[in-house]
């Protein structure tokens, strides 16, 4: 497996693995991704932004992921908890996706192991990432991965997240 910046040409494979991932979530009953999601103009501002990332397996694109070093307004206010640091400046991880063929052999760690070290070389010592309450399959990853739940966020249309957050290595 190997993990590289997105290019334009990854695009529509891209697009593909986040509507598989839609109708993954559709199917757990939860709203997150179903209106609005990311799709292949998503895809693209993200690679315009140099922060997406795909992880490939024997040449095809497997996995996506947004991250970026910075401030998430959205994490300005935690409810029910607190971060686990006091950062002002932390890696932020959005908008993983893993393709049905890809799922449990271990490319979301793969990822999400690489963004730690990815925001480690920026200088920042916390990576923080949201999702849906009910999105169990996300949240197993994160906490298998030593993320820690924190509380709760508020997405800019007003929808709860559960955030979570984990020091880098």
């Amino acid at each position: 497996m190997r993990i590289r910046l997105a290019r334009t040409e990854d695009i529509p494979r891209m697009a593909e693995i986040y509507e598989k991932a839609r109708a993954a979530i559709r199917a757990l009953g939860i709203d997150q991704w179903q209106t609005g999601g990311p799709g292949a103009g998503t895809a693209r501002a993200d690679i315009e932004n140099g922060i997406s990332y795909v992880l490939e397996s024997n040449g095809v694109v497997v996995a996506t992921a947004a991250v970026y070093v910075g401030h998430e307004p959205s994490y300005d206010a935690i409810y029910g908890g607190r971060w686990v640091t006091d950062n002002e400046r932390y890696g932020v991880i959005h908008r993983i996706a893993v393709a049905p063929e890809a799922r449990n052999s271990g490319a979301a760690s793969s990822i999400m192991s690489f963004c730690g070290k990815l925001a480690r070389g920026e200088g920042v010592t916390s990576l923080r990432c949201d999702t849906h309450e009910g999105n169990v399959v996300m949240r197993h990853t994160l906490e298998k991965n030593g993320y820690v739940y924190c509380g709760v966020i508020y997405l800019p249309d007003g929808s709860p997240r559960v955030g979570y957050e984990k020091i880098c290595p």
